[in-house]
């Protein structure tokens, strides 16, 4: 995963979820069919995709898909 993009792919084939670039900085809770569950299984594919690992208490914090994708890809 290299780009916003990727990302975006990301969500839609392995989450199922319909997002776009654009939706990213929406609201967590605004995001249809977002749940817990999906927070967490994003998080291990993130860990699996950069090789990374994400701070759960940060992920937990974010107020947008945008946001944990910058946690993921930041140096």
């Amino acid at each position: 995963m290299k780009t916003v993009e990727d990302f975006v792919v990301l969500l839609h084939d392995e989450l199922a979820l319909s997002v776009t670039v654009e939706d990213l900085g929406r609201s967590l809770d605004s995001v249809e069919s977002w749940d817990s569950v999906h927070l967490l299984t994003l998080c291990t594919l993130l860990e699996r995709e950069t090789g990374r690992s994400l701070s759960l208490a940060d992920v937990l914090e974010a107020p947008s898909l945008e946001a944990v994708y910058r946690m993921a890809v930041a140096p």
